[in-house]
């Protein structure tokens, strides 16, 4: 992403937020796996959304109008010991030349600097409770002025930044795009390539294996857990063991995304171990793709958030119904809710720099309506657990197949359009590699 790109977001902020406001974000914290092992480091979305700038112990502040710099950045120094072990901060040097703040300055000024910053304000965007430790280093500094007497200034009010914020992030722009895009390509190349390896007797993990070589391979990670679940797992939602032996007849259910350049990938898909469904995985595959059709056709500018879900559900219903698995007439089931035991999720979520992106549902009390540049999952699934009342041969079976949407102008563009849903491509595809 280029900083005219991160450039531009700040500007849309200081619009919003206007004169006499400042807008605090910190970086996120350095998180401790177990004993001396950090988890991999990965900046927070709404810091990196503003700045581009990926190193921990690092506070943005923007504050349109002020003289010195409507854009600060305060960093950790460059530091020759800390950085033979651990590698090269950029300082506050580079942030200004590379990552565009009109000023940087050591993180341990923040106490000297950030203070009088607040003081000149009149109102402070923030957003309290995702990092509780500056919460309370900033409510300190706030009290500290509070306490100074007739010659300090506090702010009038507090406002909920993230409330700005991740609507400016529901839409995405054409670099926000195309690094989706990027994302979702590379998702496709891994599904494929663990529908080609596939075979019974792996375990799940080995098959989880081939998607984290395919997304390593093309410089992105994975953007949640892998989900991985054959035969019984696949009726597990978050299933993330990934530790049973796959055997003959089973399907495999796999949910496997990944980010690039800090956009998220989220796709799934349901297929034959041994490469033919049976009759009754078929039929379920078969009303889970009608059902997945029937809500992408609600992806339209215009159209609720809710009507997506709203096809889906009447999709699965009325197949479920005519399998024998539901009884009773379509409305009533749709009003009493019984197919939830069959289909128990939302058909979608809204997608970007987190895989569970940002952004409200609801507008007041109505649904939102979608509108060109917004990003969604499609995700119908259903899930028949052993133990159902329902006959012994459908048991087990659970199959969700889920894609990327943007919806554009003209209607939508399935981001990862190139990984087969058709029942015979699939078919063709697995175990191919054999």
């Amino acid at each position: 992403m280029r900083a005219s790109e991160f450039a531009r977001r700040r500007r849309q902020l200081m619009r919003m937020i206007g004169r006499g406001s400042v807008a605090i974000l910190p970086a996120a914290p350095v998180r401790i796996r177990n004993r001396d092992v950090q988890y991999p480091y990965r900046q927070d979305s709404d810091f990196y959304y503003l700045t581009g700038f990926p190193e921990p112990e690092s506070v943005a502040v923007v504050a349109p109008g002020r003289q010195e710099g409507e854009y600060l950045l305060f960093c950790r120094p460059r530091d020759a010991h800390e950085e033979l072990w651990n590698g090269v901060r950029s300082g506050p040097e580079q942030a200004v030349e590379h990552h565009g703040a009109d000023q940087a300055f050591p993180v341990d000024a923040l106490d000297d600097l950030l203070p009088g910053i607040i003081e000149q304000c009149e109102r402070v965007y923030y957003t309290m409770g995702a990092y509780p430790e500056f919460d309370h280093r900033l409510m300190g500094w706030v009290q500290a002025l509070r306490t100074r007497g007739s010659g300090a200034h506090t702010p009038d009010e507090f406002v909920a930044l993230d409330h700005l914020l991740h609507d400016l992030r529901l839409y995405k722009s054409r670099p926000e795009v195309s690094a989706m895009r990027r994302a979702a390509q590379i998702a496709v190349g891994a599904h494929k390539r663990a529908m080609r390896h596939c075979q019974p007797g792996l375990w799940e993990y080995q098959v989880e294996a081939e998607y984290l070589h395919e997304f390593r391979s093309h410089g992105a990670r994975p953007s949640y857990l892998p989900i991985v679940g054959s035969g019984p797992n696949a009726c597990i939602l978050h299933y993330h063991a990934n530790s049973r032996q796959v055997a003959d007849g089973d399907l495999l259910l796999v949910d496997a995304g990944c980010e690039y350049d800090y956009y998220a990938s989220d796709v799934t898909r349901t297929w034959p171990v041994n490469g033919r469904f049976s009759s009754e995985q078929r039929a379920v595959y078969e009303v889970v793709l009608a059902a997945w059709e029937a809500a992408l056709m609600q992806v339209q500018p215009g159209a609720g958030w809710h009507e997506p879900h709203e096809a889906a559900v009447h999709a699965v219903v009325r197949g479920l119904r005519a399998l024998g698995l539901l009884k009773g007439s379509v409305p009533a089931l749709m009003r009493s809710g019984t197919y939830r035991q069959f289909f128990m999720h939302r058909t979608g979520h809204w997608l970007g720099m987190d895989v569970h992106d940002v952004g409200d549902y609801r507008v007041g009390d109505q649904w939102r309506m979608l509108e060109p540049g917004m990003a969604l999952t499609v995700e119908p699934g259903v899930y028949i657990r052993p133990g159902s009342k329902v006959p012994r041969r459908w048991w087990g079976i659970g199959v969700r197949i889920e894609d990327d949407v943007l919806v554009t102008r003209e209607g939508h563009e399935v981001l990862t359009a190139a990984l087969p849903r058709d029942p015979d491509s699939i078919e063709a595809l697995v175990g191919s590699a054999a």
